[in-house]
């Protein structure tokens, strides 16, 4: 990571913070997904540089998110955590209830209709925005040997999984539920949650002795069976090889992980990249493309190195040679959003908090992408 990359990550993320009201007396503006993001970002920034205020912002923000998205919304007639525990025993498990996604708009009552191009604005909760949230925490328990964070992790882990596990027709996970996680907003199932979430309970299960994890874990590979993962979204390709680097991390470290499994995902990842080039959607102006889910793909293909380090298996290795003519991609896509042209674009403006926290994550990967 070069010195230059550091530059211009953390110039992002000084930025966030004060427009997003971490570091300045402008009201909280926090999103799950973004937030969990920038954890990973000043944790790979303390780490590179050594110093201590950006330690201090990952848990700043981590307190900041469980009291404004822990909460109901200040235009929600019920008040409190969302939970439902009193206010001390909500601080000593914020993460018990889930949190909530941060959606400009209060959630769709039961009863009405869905409407689909409504429910983009309104709140509740992703299953895979609560998965980044527990691989936030999890990095920060890692980094400071503070066990509460690991603890509200596997809470949160539990809680998602119950709260969004359908209980009626076949098994899958709701793509997105109420904010109190009690009715599903999108009761359709979301392309790669079951296996983001059996991949995430699997870190966490190296940190957390006892069988907290275990039903869950149990149930999450029940709905991984006879699944393919393939997608020519890229930031559905990225998510695939955030979660292969993790599973090759989890295969070094002997977590009883099979090779054969990280094969198949690999196998998946480059179908859905060659799909997706042939699209030339990276040839279009920056009107007509999505920052945030191009860098999702730039991310992803930084596992290239982890993947390659983590498992010496023959197919594996087999498939990161199929892999490899696309990692240029990673260098295009950030050169293109580094450009200051490029984000003066409305599609930029429009999702600036979380293009720019993506975009420093692809400038400090590793911190993002490491177990």
């Amino acid at each position: 990571m070069t010195d230059t990359r550091l530059i211009q990550a953390s110039r992002l993320m000084d930025a966030f913070a004060a427009e997003t009201g971490l570091t300045s007396t402008d009201p909280a503006r926090r999103y799950l997904w973004t937030d969990a993001h920038a954890v990973c970002n000043w944790l790979a920034l303390e780490h590179k540089t050594e110093d201590p205020r950006y330690l201090q912002l990952a848990q700043a923000l981590v307190a900041q998110v469980h009291d404004v998205l822990g909460h109901h919304r200040p235009d929600d007639a019920r008040s409190g955590w969302i939970s439902g525990l009193n206010e001390s025993e909500g601080r000593l498990h914020p993460t018990s209830g889930g949190l909530r996604i941060g959606k400009p708009q209060l959630e769709r009552p039961a009863s009405a209709p869905e409407d689909q191009h409504a429910e983009w604005q309104q709140d509740g909760q992703y299953f895979h925005y609560l998965t980044k949230w527990m691989h936030a925490l999890y990095r920060l328990a890692q980094r400071t040997g503070d066990c509460d964070y690991s603890r509200w992790a596997v809470e949160l882990a539990v809680a998602a999984y119950r709260g969004f596990r359908s209980q009626a027709g076949p098994p899958r996970l709701y793509w997105k539920m109420s904010i109190d996680l009690s009715y599903p907003l999108v009761a359709s199932s979301g392309h790669h949650d079951p296996l983001d979430g059996l991949i995430t309970c699997l870190v966490l299960s190296r940190a957390q002795e006892g069988p907290a994890l275990t039903d869950t874990i149990a149930g999450l590979r029940e709905l991984c069976q006879g699944r393919s993962w393939a997608t020519d979204d890229p930031l559905g390709i990225g998510g695939l090889l955030f979660d292969s680097g993790r599973l090759a991390q989890l295969h070094q470290n002997q977590s009883g992980t099979d090779s054969g499994v990280l094969s198949e995902l690999l196998v998946d990842v480059v179908r859905g990249l060659s799909f997706y080039v042939k699209t030339s959607a990276l040839q279009q102006p920056a009107s007509n493309r999505l920052a945030f889910r191009e860098l999702g793909l730039a991310i992803g293909l930084q596992a290239f190195d982890i993947i390659a380090a983590s498992s010496s298996a023959p197919e594996v290795r087999d498939e990161l040679e199929e892999l490899r003519p696309y990692l240029p991609l990673r260098p295009l896509i950030e050169a293109f959003w580094l450009a200051p042209e490029n984000q003066r674009a409305a599609t930029w403006i429009e999702h600036q908090d979380i293009n720019a926290v993506m975009l420093a994550t692809s400038l400090t990967a590793p911190g993002f992408l490491s177990i």
